[in-house]
Formats: structure tokens, C-alpha cells, sequence
């Protein structure tokens, strides 16, 4: 048999280790839902034409068909019959809208957790297939502005759930970086935008630099410019900085009340989670309002873990247009710096909490009962796979991970043993129950 060797790019956790990411899943899951966002799945693959859309992206697209399809048939030249997997759920939800709009109650509140596929160079966090986990508000037409704070809220809640070191959500607006860039007398925003998003790549003077270049800022206004996007605060404090320099105008002013909501809001449900960071400028070019990106506290080096913010242009049809607001997690991303960094365990690197012990083959059926009698219960169990010794039966259960060992009596007195405290007693599968904490699987921090 020919060597098997790793595919880069492809994650495949170990049963522990899948245990972190369910548990990361079902955080998700279970705060989406309860404020009211619905779960969808989308197809794995969309027409070629539509994933081009998004423009900058054609080398990361995976291309699918069939072996033997040759050259010329319409399934490899026509880029609307070619299909593709999806690179991001975005694409996937814009789709999916106006295909079923009219069974859709808008603002739709929606929720998505699934694979996505990207030809990207693998290296430490990025991955060629990965997990993204997706929160979206759409509307139809309008979409309330206190959306925009509402979608963060409840990001901020599911990262506050996790066994994760403090995560700082930082925030700012396109209307209000538009709005100094214009007061202080630059036209080319997209440039300056482009400017300053390099500034953790290549450093304020690289990038005073390229505003003057490529943006055709003076001197003292590409000075301004790194001023204003060095500025970072816990509370509404930013206005009065952007003020001082030279920050006016209505359009100024509309962006300080717009930020200052959306932080006045996340702050009430969430303390201590939301910073105003004039230096976000990634994805202005396509958010339309608020943008957000988000830290772990000493894991800065994995860049930000959740981002997102307002679109205006999802979708469109003839009759409709359908704003939103979303963020987005790299799920895989996140857990693969959790198990690296070692910031989280499971209690257990299995399901099973009992294992029920077989005197003989003879007494099986009266294990398989006791078993039962457990699952019935809620309690994960598994029988012994052979009959051997009981203290081979108890090595085995160690080696597992599984706390406890059920020894059925052929006599109605069972017992149960546990084998990290040694302690056994006697007890009936129709009642007994084993402590909370290892009744499930629980992911813990691990202090790191």
C-alpha cells in the first residue's frame, strides 16, 4: 500500500479535539437561537458566474465537474453551467434570498455554520476548507440602524461563552472616516482607504508614504489621516479626538452619532467588550455603515477572528433591493488557535461516561440491558467490546477516558465503580446517576 500522507489545508481533529470544535458549534447555535435566528444550509456549489461576482477571488475558486467532461461541452466553458464550491457564505445567502423571497418574513434573522473551500496557501490558521459560522439581519428594502449594533451583541455573547481569553470587538463607521477624509480636503477615498487598511503590515511611514503617492494627500493631511486612525477608545471619547483634527461637517457628525450608538448599545448588554477603532479601513469599500473586527487578548498575531458589518447591496432584483448586517466567524480558524494554544480541553476525550463490564459472552445480553436501561436515562454508555479480566475491562476504561465501569449481577445487585477514586457501590440502572459534571462532556479553559 502506497505511504498516506497529510493534505495541507484540510483539517482533521482527533476525537478530543473535535470535541472543542462541536462544542464552538454549539455555543453558536444555541445564543443565534436564542435571539431568534433560524438556522439555513445552503448548497455546496454555485454557478461560476455568481462566485466571480465578488471580484479579486478567481484564483481561490475550486472548480468542480466531472472527470471524463471534456473541453468545449458547456459544463467547462459556459462559466454559468461551470460550477464551483463556495468560498464564502455570502454569495450562497445573496442567492438564496431572492430565491426565496417570497417565503421569507423580513428583517429575515439567519444563521449559518458550514464548510466553505478556498485555494489559498495553507500556513497557521488558514485553511483550504474550514468551517465559517455566519450571523446576518436582512431586510427588504429598509433595515433598521439599530440592527447594526443588535448582530454585535449577540456575537459578542457567543464569544464571551467560549474558553477564550478576553475578546475586544472594535468598531468603526464608513460615514464617519469618509466624512473626515473629505473635511480635511481628500477626494480619493478608496485610496486612502487602501492606504491605511496596509498599516499593520507595513507601518505609518510606509504608509504616509503611499498616501501621498497614491491618494495625492500633502504631507499634513496624510499626517492627519494616520493621526485619525490611530485613534482607539472605550467610550465615546473618539468624537472630541476627531474633532481637534479638523473632523467637521454633517457627515462627520452623523458618523460620531451612529458610532456612538452602536457602542453605547454593545456596552449596555456586553461590558467591557466594544472599542471605537478609527483604523479599520478593510471592507469600507463594500460595508456601507458600521464595520467591526475582533481581537483575543494575546493572540493578536492571529489577526482579527470575527469581522463584518452594514451592506446595503446583498441583493437586488427588479423590485427589491436587501440590506443586511453580518458578521463572520472563521470557525476552524479560531479552534485550530485554541488547540494549538492549548486554551481549551474536553473533561473527557469521549462520550462515553459508563462503561458496562461483561463477566462472560454468556452475560452479555444482561450488560446490553443495563446499557440500555442508562442510554434510556440520558447517560452515555458503551458495553465492553470483549470479556475479558475486569481489571483488563477497568484498563480499558482508563485508557478511554471513561469515568465509570457498571458491573450487572446476574443476582438484581448491580454496582458501579469509580475508577479515578476507586470508589464502588452499589446501584440500579432505573435511578442512579453519575455526578453533573460528568454526566456530559464539558469544555473547560485551561487557564493558559
Amino acid at each position: 500500500m502506497a505511504k498516506i500522507s497529510a493534505l495541507s489545508g484540510f483539517p482533521e481533529w482527533l476525537p478530543a479535539q473535535r470535541l472543542v470544535e462541536q462544542h464552538v458549534i454549539d455555543v453558536f447555535r444555541e445564543v443565534a437561537e436564542l435571539h431568534g435566528f433560524s438556522e439555513i444550509q445552503t448548497r455546496a456549489v454555485e454557478p461560476l458566474s455568481q462566485l466571480l461576482r465578488k471580484g479579486e477571488i478567481d484564483k481561490e475558486v475550486y472548480v468542480l465537474r466531472r472527470l471524463h467532461a471534456e473541453e468545449g461541452d458547456g459544463e467547462t466553458a459556459d462559466p454559468d453551467r461551470t460550477l464551483g464550491l463556495h468560498f464564502d457564505l455570502t454569495v450562497p445567502l445573496a442567492r438564496y434570498v431572492l430565491e426565496h423571497q417570497n417565503d421569507l418574513a423580513f428583517p429575515f434573522r439567519r444563521f449559518q455554520i458550514q464548510k466553505v473551500w478556498r485555494g489559498e496557501r495553507p500556513q497557521d490558521g488558514r485553511f483550504r476548507e474550514f468551517y465559517q459560522a455566519d450571523l446576518d439581519v436582512i431586510g427588504q428594502d429598509t433595515l433598521p440602524g439599530h440592527i447594526e449594533a443588535d448582530v454585535a451583541v449577540v456575537m459578542a455573547e457567543i464569544l464571551d461563552r467560549l474558553p477564550l481569553p478576553p475578546v475586544t470587538i472594535h468598531v468603526n463607521t464608513r460615514r464617519l472616516s469618509e466624512g473626515f477624509f473629505r473635511a480635511i480636503g481628500l477626494q480619493d477615498l478608496t485610496a486612502v482607504l487602501r492606504s491605511l487598511d496596509k498599516l499593520p503590515k507595513i507601518g505609518r511611514e510606509a504608509v504616509r508614504e503611499l498616501l501621498v503617492s497614491d491618494a495625492g494627500a500633502s504631507p499634513e493631511q496624510a499626517e492627519k489621516c494616520l493621526d485619525f486612525a490611530q485613534i482607539r477608545t472605550r467610550d465615546d471619547s473618539f468624537a472630541q479626538q476627531v474633532r481637534d483634527l479638523g473632523g467637521s461637517g454633517e457627515t462627520v457628525e452623523e458618523g460620531i452619532t451612529e458610532l456612538t450608538a452602536v457602542m453605547h448599545r454593545v456596552e449596555a448588554a456586553v461590558p467591557g467588550v466594544i472599542r471605537a477603532d478609527l483604523s479599520i479601513a478593510r471592507g469600507l469599500d463594500y460595508y456601507t455603515g458600521t464595520v467591526f473586527e475582533t481581537f483575543v487578548e494575546g493572540h493578536e498575531s492571529l489577526g482579527s477572528i470575527c469581522s463584518g458589518g452594514r451592506y446595503d447591496q446583498l441583493a437586488a432584483d427588479n423590485r427589491h433591493t436587501y440590506p443586511g448586517v453580518g458578521l463572520s466567524i472563521g470557525l476552524s480558524r479560531l479552534v485550530s488557535r485554541m488547540l494549538s494554544a492549548d486554551l481549551a480541553r474536553p473533561s473527557r476525550p469521549v462520550p462515553t461516561c459508563v462503561l458496562v463490564a461483561v463477566a462472560d459472552e454468556e452475560a452479555r445480553p444482561a450488560s446490553d440491558a443495563a446499557a440500555t436501561a442508562l442510554r434510556r436515562r440520558g447517560i452515555a454508555c458503551e458495553v465492553a467490546p470483549t470479556a475479558a479480566k475486569f481489571g483488563k475491562q477497568i484498563r480499558y476504561a482508563d485508557r478511554r477516558g471513561i469515568p465509570f465501569v457498571w458491573f450487572p449481577s446476574s443476582e438484581g445487585s448491580d454496582e458501579v465503580k469509580d475508577i479515578r477514586s476507586g470508589e464502588q457501590a452499589p446501584a440500579d440502572a432505573t435511578t442512579w446517576e453519575p455526578p453533573a459534571e460528568d454526566r456530559w462532556i464539558r469544555i473547560a479553559p485551561t487557564g493558559r
